[in-house]
């Protein structure tokens, strides 16, 4: 089941490099999982240890790595208005 969330959007400087630098049909790849997980930010595999807090889906060869947590802005306070940010994107072989 999936849950509509109030979603904030963000991309952190780490992820935007990268994903300049990604050729066309890699940009396309990444593009399309991006909608799935802000249609369904739960989508992702939830790390664990030192990545704890974050979650990664799988975009031949790279890997997406993202937050999703409820918002402690105090702007958002008393609503339920969760925070979505896009972190790395780092090929496979260089965990």
């Amino acid at each position: 089941m999936v849950k509509n969330y109030n979603l904030k959007i963000k991309r952190e400087e780490k992820f935007e490099k990268i994903f300049k630098k990604l050729d066309n049909s890699y940009k396309t790849k990444v593009s399309k999982q991006i909608k799935k997980i802000i249609e369904n930010p739960e989508v992702g595999k939830p790390m664990r240890h030192g990545r704890k807090g974050t979650r990664e889906v799988y975009v031949s060869p790279y890997r997406l790595s993202y937050s999703f947590f409820l918002s402690d802005d105090e702007e958002d306070e008393g609503e339920d208005i969760y925070k979505l940010i896009f972190l790395d994107l780092y090929h496979k072989d260089n965990q």
